[in-house]
């Protein structure tokens, strides 16, 4: 099923793209995005993909439209069992012809890539490339030693004994990065390239461009841009297992307010984060923009390209900061293994503490009350901070 591709196959004229997920999940698979762009330059390239069921977690559409890295959606319901309703996918991608599917959804098993495989060869799709049909594809590989995405890692302190000092962790329980694993999935198109900064390039438009300077005009200095430094902060979260709490977050900005004193304060996020980011921000009188609620994500990532540091949790704006080379600092909750989910690229610094509970999953944690998250201080957030605003 992942042979590769024939010349062929090369001159298709009708690419599916089967990724689901929101913000977060959409901006990782971006090397994935250019990868088949590189590969079906002339060929229209649609996307197949869920509707979100949250209100904090945008479409694929908003974080592709306007990129030219597809030039069309299909919509995929979450959960979708109903057979009418399967019915119509069907004929909505009969309808659009594709001559090859490329899959890029989660892995839920071998069972359910064979399935899937079995759902779209009845929609008439002869070719799949990128299908997890090996255990080795379906799951993040380990981390080797001296991996890029290990730099940013910050450990605990104090040290814990008999751990490599770098990064606080044995090396045999650090996942490689999901672009890494769908990049291996995506294999016999080519490389990826994952390192580079152009494989993560949002394609921003000169009017989103714009829009940012726009609605950053009340805290940029156009004289002296770098008089006034600014630091971009989404402390809300959609799962209630990653919330690290305002309380925890108006110490640490009521820190940096003194600390930094020529800094401007931008915050974004989605519009039910207003109110617990202004709580939280409060120290900064004068020198806060909370952009909350008034952006589309490309937007939002044009206005965090202006920023010296983003700091916030494992989220989607985390996501768009790194894709625009803004060095991020994140607290994360152990849910998941360390580095799988990280922004990508050594200038990130990662705070994140191993409980017994790791790698559990939950979206809401009560039993455990989030001890992987609340035991993370407020100091160490700021020697992260104070660490990448040094380099």
């Amino acid at each position: 099923m992942n042979a590769p591709p024939t010349p062929e196959t090369l001159a298709a004229n009708r690419i599916l793209i089967y990724r689901l997920g929101s913000l977060g999940d959409t901006v990782v698979a971006l090397p994935s995005f250019h990868l088949i762009a590189r590969t079906f330059p002339r060929a229209e390239r649609r996307l197949l993909t869920n509707i979100p069921v949250h209100a904090k977690a945008p479409l694929s559409a908003a974080v592709l439209e306007g990129s030219g890295l597809v030039h069309g959606y299909l919509n995929y319901p979450v959960g979708l069992r109903d057979l009418r309703a399967l019915l119509q996918l069907r004929r909505d991608i009969r309808n659009f012809r594709p001559d090859i599917l490329i899959y890029l959804a989660p892995p839920r098993g071998l069972a359910a890539a064979r399935r899937d495989a079995l759902f779209f060869r009845l929609c008439g799709i002869k070719k799949i490339i990128g299908l997890p049909i090996t255990e080795d594809l379906q799951h993040c590989r380990w981390l080797a030693p001296g991996s890029p995405a290990l730099a940013g890692y910050v450990k605990p302190d104090p040290p814990r004994p008999n751990l490599p000092p770098d990064i606080g962790l044995p090396i045999d329980q650090l996942l490689e990065p999901e672009a890494a694993r769908l990049g291996r999935c995506l294999a016999p198109l080519g490389d990826a390239n994952i390192e580079n900064p152009a494989s993560w390039d949002l394609c921003l438009s000169t009017e989103e461009q714009q829009k940012a300077v726009y609605e950053l005009a009340p805290v940029l200095i156009h004289s002296d841009p770098g008089s006034h430094p600014i630091l971009a902060a989404a402390i809300g979260t959609k799962v209630q297992a990653k919330d690290w709490g305002v309380d925890n977050w108006r110490a640490t900005l009521t820190q940096l307010a003194a600390e930094l004193p020529n800094h401007r304060l931008v915050l974004v996020g989605a519009p039910q984060e207003a109110a617990d980011s202004a709580t939280a921000a409060s120290a900064w009188t004068g020198r806060t923009l909370n952009l909350c609620g008034q952006l589309s994500p490309r937007e939002t990532a044009a206005v965090l390209a202006h920023a010296q540091l983003f700091i916030g949790l494992d989220s989607g704006p985390m996501h768009l900061a790194a894709a625009v080379a803004t060095p991020v600092v994140a607290i994360f909750a152990a849910r998941n293994r360390p580095v799988h989910w990280f922004p990508f690229g050594p200038q990130h610094r990662i705070v994140y503490h191993k409980t017994d509970c790791w790698g559990c999953g939950l979206e809401t944690c009560i039993a455990q009350r989030k001890k992987c998250l609340t035991s993370i201080t407020v100091e160490e957030a700021l020697a992260a901070i104070r660490q990448s605003l040094a380099r």
